[in-house]
């Protein structure tokens, strides 16, 4: 039966964490810490590097094209930064905050010096509650969600183009299923055509690099079996790491044992936990 408040919620994370382990899913997908009410996670340097440069790009995203450059997105990534330095973005020295903060502003920079698709007029994919989503099958009760980076608008065919920023120093896998959930999210929840994709490495990119789009039928079939999995593991509480402990669950394992330091809580009511190495 449809009910949101009851549904299996699907998003590129959840599902990656799913396939990279079961255990893992569940530690950051469902488990609640029973004192704080809760869902945990730890601070890391690249999700920290990436959430900050996010964030950034998104504020731009809702201004007028106009008013994109009106305060230089450098000034917004060094007030954003203040928020996560130190144990709250997970940085284990002075040295290596030092590091990632000079990537995460060289990305910045390359924006403000290479506009290009910024400098184009977007849209915004309707949101209920702030997080985009659509059915997958309302009788399994499954939901898909995510938010996209950036739909750059086409005037002259009244059509949008996906633009996906990347933090990260790996390109993306022909098997990621990111861009595949972007396309049916767009696909679902507006009504114009999809004309293209773009992947901006920011690391080493000078503008966005064209994709092929992802077959909707396949994307929707995979992803659609994949939430099935997820749903009956949620039922029968089953969530087992298949090694008995693998590099993905063990620090959030930890972090159970009381091993980690709790530095905070995240924009997503997550208390945030500091974790050596």
């Amino acid at each position: 039966m449809k009910d949101k408040f009851k549904a299996v919620w699907l998003s590129h994370s959840s599902i990656s964490d799913y396939l990279k382990c079961p255990r893992l899913y569940f530690l950051r997908n469902v488990y609640k810490d029973p004192r704080t009410g809760h869902k945990i996670t730890i601070g890391s340097p690249a999700l920290t590097l990436g959430m900050i440069v996010h964030e950034v790009i998104e504020s731009m995203s809702t201004l007028a094209v106009e008013d994109r450059f009106t305060i230089k997105p450098t000034q917004k990534f060094d007030v954003a930064w203040q928020k996560v330095s130190g144990k709250q973005g997970g940085f284990v020295s002075l040295e290596e905050e030092s590091e990632y903060r000079s990537r995460g502003f060289s990305m910045i920079r390359k924006l403000e010096e290479n506009p290009g698709p910024l400098l184009k007029k977007t849209i915004k994919i309707r949101a209920d509650g702030g997080l985009p989503y659509y059915w997958l099958s309302e009788p399994d009760n499954i939901i898909l969600c995510g938010k996209i980076d950036w739909l750059i608008y086409d005037e002259t065919n009244d059509s949008v183009h996906i633009l996906d920023f990347k933090t990260g120093k790996n390109e993306e896998s022909e098997e990621s299923l990111q861009l595949p959930i972007y396309y049916l999210l767009s696909k679902n929840l507006q009504n114009r055509q999809i004309n293209g994709a773009s992947y901006w490495y920011l690391d080493k990119d000078e503008g966005p690099r064209e994709v092929n789009l992802p077959d909707e039928k396949k994307s929707e079939e995979y992803i659609f079996e994949v939430g099935k999995k997820i749903k009956l593991a949620r039922q029968l509480e089953v969530f087992k790491c298949p090694y008995g402990g693998c590099r993905n669950c063990m620090g959030l394992e930890r972090i159970l044992k009381g091993e980690g330091e709790k530095v905070g809580v995240s924009e997503y009511n997550q208390d945030i936990y500091f974790l050596r190495k």
